[in-house]
């Protein structure tokens, strides 16, 4: 540094802060705050360093308070979501527990291509202290703690231990979450004597920057491999991932599909990709898809995948595709999702490249008997929806008659976040979404505790959205805490609390797979030392309403349908609790999921199981 340049002397926290504070990001000639604060929870690791900078700047960057480390890292997961990866919080914890409770959080937000911020403290850099409260000791190096286990789910890792090391971290950290291809969770692990330290940074360092989001133009040449593909195409499918909604290609993909008449089927993460009435929306596809959109993709002779990552329950394990010459033809940002299933690959921006793709394709329609077919599946699948979600005259609703009646309640621009369980398949399959960013299924990594929390990101990204959180009994269980920050910080969310009493998806999961439902239900434990059938009965709305959220109750359906309009006239968060069949279950989606079956067993469930599953794994294939 030349000793003519302007220097400002700060504390690493204090330098952190006022940097997160100047960034910037634009794509589209729009240019908005890339941070929209941070989320925290004080320990001795960094109350004083980060801390004291949060409290130093808090009329410039906000600090949220969180109950959990991992919800934090969720609800900015669910944060960046709904500002389409053009936003992110950053998330500050103490050292030890506080740090590793991230970890899960970080995972799930690199897994779905999200960016996140991670700032763990870290012990002290300057080892005078010796071991201290929290420290995982090592016999090989003095210079590796629990947050070196943050290098497997961060898409960018560094740990300062010193003051003049931050600024390139800085930078890199920001190349990481502002690009499409990278971005992740980035952790930047702070030792917190290192956070107190002070240093003279350049002043140009805490300028505004604005962080300009490319928008990649693929190959032309690859452009052209695969219009000569399509173009030859008989039975064209086109898988619509997350892709497409992060790029703003929606209106692209419907303008393209309803020129070339090809079917599209939706991921989870791409679920809304699509009007739900278009004429070649055929809807959910794969495992926890629709047999509609799956028969057409059986059949298909080129699968055209649109900024999807090609997960297992995308493909049903590598089952979904049978035609023996299909060929993939994938469009992605990403080069290694572009190149999975041996595809032709269009590497570049999803709207840039269905633009140009189009501009080949010109002239090109399926014939008019396949569009009309497509076409018809689309209708047939939206006919059997609403058989699925007619209100029958049981003694207790199914859950797919709850989510009906959520749905039916839903307006236009809200949104509903769920994770895991049950739910995920039954929404892929029945939720109509009224705009792009209305479903927010974190289901690449299928993280049990999402859903509260993630809830809570979105509404905090964009507070003129009603956000429904669907949750069951037992991710409830595990991780509903974050009620309580929703009613601090009056950002109102409607939790519909779904109770089938257990571990209901699992249960299904496991009785297929010959394991009979063991311990997957909410009982108590028998005289024998063996679970019993008596249930535990668990109030679960006095529990919501301790947390101050306001709490309505339904058993039927004109009482759900009472206690969302209750809920929504409230100005306070809102929890829905409704019981339902257990057992109540539609039509699966005609795809397979690889969950291997013990090859022996003295179970005869499990023997009968696994003859079934090498049935299912003779059908496997890999796209070679």
């Amino acid at each position: 540094m030349s000793h003519q340049e302007s220097t400002v002397r700060l504390t690493v926290g204090q330098a952190l802060i006022r940097f997160l504070t100047a960034q910037q990001v634009e794509r589209d000639g729009q240019t908005q705050q890339f941070f929209g604060g941070a989320i925290g929870i004080f320990g001795h690791g960094n109350v004083a360093g980060v801390g004291q900078a949060l409290l130093q700047y808090r009329k410039d960057f906000r600090l949220y308070q969180a109950r959990n480390e991992q919800g934090m890292v969720h609800m900015a997961t669910g944060y960046a979501k709904m500002r389409n990866r053009l936003g992110a919080l950053a998330c500050t914890s103490s050292i030890g527990p506080g740090a590793t409770n991230m970890i899960t959080g970080a995972a799930t937000a690199t897994v779905n291509r999200l960016p996140v911020l991670c700032l763990p403290s870290d012990i002290f850099a300057s080892r005078r202290t010796g071991a201290v409260l929290q420290q995982l000791e090592s016999t090989f190096s003095q210079d590796y703690s629990a947050n070196d286990a943050f290098k497997a789910v961060s898409k960018y890792w560094d740990r300062i231990n010193r003051p003049d090391q931050l600024p390139v971290a800085l930078l890199e950290a920001m190349r990481t979450l502002t690009s499409p291809v990278e971005t992740g969770a980035v952790t930047l692990a702070l030792p917190q004597d290192v956070q107190a330290e002070a240093w003279d940074f350049p002043a140009r360092l805490f300028r505004e920057r604005i962080w300009h989001v490319a928008r990649p133009r693929a190959d032309r040449a690859a452009l052209a491999r695969a219009a000569k593909i399509i173009s030859s195409a008989s039975r064209p499918v086109i898988i619509a991932g997350g892709g497409v909604i992060y790029s703003d290609a929606t209106a692209d993909l419907a303008a393209f599909a309803s020129t070339t008449g090809i079917p599209v089927g939706v991921t989870q993460a791409g679920k809304a990709s699509l009007p739900y009435d278009h004429p070649q929306m055929v809807n959910a596809l794969g495992a926890s898809g629709s047999v509609f959109a799956n028969s057409l993709a059986n059949r298909a002779d080129v699968i055209i995948g649109i900024g999807t990552r090609y997960t297992d329950f995308t493909t049903a394990s590598n089952t979904l595709f049978t035609n023996p010459d299909v060929t993939f033809v994938n469009l992605n940002v990403t080069e290694l999702d572009a190149l999975k299933e041996s595809a032709v690959a269009v590497v570049g921006d999803a709207r840039e490249s269905l633009t140009e793709l189009g501009e080949l394709l010109r002239g090109y329609t399926v014939e008019p008997a396949y569009r009309a077919g497509a076409e018809k599946a689309a209708d047939d699948w939206r006919a059997e929806v609403d058989r699925i979600i007619e209100v029958q005259d049981g003694p207790t609703l199914s859950q797919a008659e709850a989510i009906g009646l959520v749905n039916a309640a839903a307006g236009p621009r809200d949104v509903v976040v769920n994770a895991a369980g049950s739910m995920p398949g039954d929404l892929h399959r029945l939720w109509r979404p009224g705009s792009v960013k209305g479903y927010d299924l974190e289901y690449g990594n299928s993280c049990m505790g999402y859903e509260v929390a993630g809830a809570l990101g979105a509404k905090m990204g964009d507070p003129t959205r009603q956000v429904f959180c669907l949750i069951g009994d037992g991710t409830y269980l595990m991780a509903s805490q974050e009620i309580m920050t929703a009613v601090q910080e009056g950002l109102k969310i409607t939790v519909v609390l779904v109770d089938n009493h257990g571990y209901g998806s699992i249960a299904a999961l496991s009785e297929t797979r010959g394991s009979q439902g063991f311990a997957t239900r909410f009982n108590y434990r028998g005289d024998d030392g063996q679970y019993s059938e008596e249930r535990i009965e668990i109030d679960l709305p006095a529990n919501a309403g301790s947390y101050g959220a306001d709490v309505f109750r339904a058993g039927t359906a004109a009482e759900l349908k009472q206690a969302l309009e209750d809920a929504a006239t409230s100005r306070n968060t809102a929890v829905v609790y409704v019981k339902v069949d257990s057992q109540g279950r539609f039509g699966g989606s005609g795809a397979w999921w690889d969950v291997p079956v013990p090859q022996i067993s003295q179970l005869a469930s499990t023997v009968q199981a696994r003859k079934e599953y090498e049935e299912q794994l003779a059908e496997q294939r890999l796209y070679l």
